[in-house]
């Protein structure tokens, strides 16, 4: 992965060979704190005007116009939504281009509660949000996927139904919080048992007055290298930033309490030239 930088966005960009992902971080936005500088959440206490400018600002950095930044209601479960690169939905229901803030969910115009995306052609980037868990983009002969994967979702099997949907042969794994900062009770590990020794151990950066016999830290970046491994995944990129530790970078929900913003991860397939 290589930085990017354009009118002060700075994102992590990565080629996945005919299609390109990237992650950003809260620089080069207008928000104010806790939750400056690019936060990309509506669903915060943030200033919705202000994070419209935000992903207005994102929208324009990466070339994109905003209508065709989609996006879902992310409930960290393992459910992908297929989107048409034509997607006339995209402008009144979960993109940059939509001024609509749900209210609850279950209205008529709120976008889809679903954890990942899938785009076949052309046309539209999927983004996730994220404040911890991992963006993890897909790419392969069938498209481009875009995942935001919780411990539930990894468990629930959202990488391989990703990595089937696009029969994906690259993937990045975008900043999250690592395994320094990923305190996890015991029912954690025990969800990916079966992926082998090294995902789980004591961390550097327990949290005082906890019980650390019965909890453990997460490599949550090691169990969705290893799921895309066993998905047939060939090329892997990690970011290898910790979302927690990056204060300066990234929003962080278990670093600031859960009073933060949203960074992005999106990906889409390069036009073909000519």
């Amino acid at each position: 992965m290589e930085w990017r930088e354009e009118a002060g966005v700075r994102w992590l960009e990565a080629d996945l060979g005919g299609a390109r992902a990237a992650f950003t971080t809260r620089l080069g936005g207008v928000s104010e704190p806790p939750f400056d500088r690019l936060n990309l959440g509506l669903l915060t206490d943030d200033d919705p005007a202000a994070v419209r400018t935000n992903r207005g600002r994102v929208a324009e950095a990466l070339g994109i116009p905003p209508h065709r930044i989609v996006f879902g209601r992310q409930v960290h479960a393992a459910e992908l939504a297929f989107h048409a690169a034509a997607d006339s939905g995209a402008r009144s229901r979960g993109s940059f281009g939509t001024d609509y803030v749900p209210k609850e969910p279950g209205d008529l115009n709120d976008p889809p509660e679903v954890d990942g995306h899938v785009v076949a052609a052309p046309g539209l980037a999927p983004l996730v949000f994220t404040a911890d868990c991992l963006p993890v983009a897909l790419a392969g002969p069938g498209g481009v996927a875009m995942l935001h994967c919780g411990w539930r979702g990894l468990a629930a099997g959202i990488v391989a139904r990703g990595a089937e949907a696009v029969g994906a042969t690259d993937a990045a794994i975008g900043p999250a919080i690592g395994p320094c900062c990923y305190e996890v009770g015991p029912e954690v590990p025990t969800a990916f048992a079966d992926l082998g020794q090294g995902i789980a151990a004591d961390g550097p950066n327990s949290r005082p007055g906890l019980d650390i016999s019965a909890r453990r830290h997460l490599d949550l970046p090691e169990v969705a290298r290893r799921l895309l491994r066993r998905a047939g995944v060939e090329r892997v990129e990690l970011a290898g930033l910790c979302t927690s530790c990056e204060a300066e970078l990234f929003f962080s929900h278990r670093r600031d309490a859960g009073r933060t913003g949203r960074q992005g991860g999106l990906v889409w397939i390069e036009p073909e030239e000519g």
